[in-house]
């Protein structure tokens, strides 16, 4: 029987993007400004990534203790909340379109292994949330996942697929539990 070897791992052909004094001054700057509880100011924070190549609309919250993988693989769109504790593991792009709300404690998860090599090679595909989708509190999105329009995805839930769009999804792994019905 095989067995899990991890000096055999080798992520290629993964890239991160951005050279290594890009990937360095970023990493800074998250702990700094992003993982920090120090510095509130969402225009300040807005700012920063655009610098670091994230594309950016209006009127976007980004809570303190934020931690945001690669701001360059990140594309958020207008009127959109992320709440404190929230993990942005871009590896690879995550798009997240206007008026979508992030909870506190939830992780979009780009990067997986796959755990059939005994390299434990790395996996990445992106993350699609559409606009009007609500992440609850601790909850996961796997890499790979589109939350379609208006689509959530309650407390504490994983998505390991896609949500359709006004469903509301609970559980692991999370599955529609009824429509949503915005009044």
């Amino acid at each position: 029987m095989q067995k899990t070897d991890l000096s055999a791992y080798n992520n290629h052909p993964y890239n991160p993007g951005g050279n290594a004094v890009k990937r360095v001054l970023w990493y800074y700057t998250n702990i700094l400004f992003f993982k920090s509880a120090l510095f509130p100011f969402y225009g300040f924070k807005v700012a920063l990534l655009r610098a670091f190549g994230a594309k950016i609309g209006r009127k976007v919250e980004i809570k303190p203790c934020v931690n945001i993988k690669y701001p360059w693989n990140l594309t958020i769109g207008d009127e959109v909340w992320i709440g404190e504790n929230v993990w942005l593991d871009s590896l690879v792009m995550i798009i997240i379109g206007s008026n979508v709300c992030i909870s506190q404690g939830a992780t979009l998860l780009t990067g997986s292994h796959n755990y059939k090599k005994s390299s434990f090679d790395l996996l990445t595909r992106g993350i699609t949330l559409e606009d009007g989708t609500w992440i609850g509190a601790g909850a996961i999105v796997n890499l790979d996942v589109t939350a379609h329009s208006h689509a959530v995805l309650t407390s504490g839930s994983v998505a390991t697929g896609d949500l359709e769009a006004y469903g509301v999804y609970q559980g692991n792994p999370a599955v529609k539990i009824r429509e949503r019905i915005i009044i």
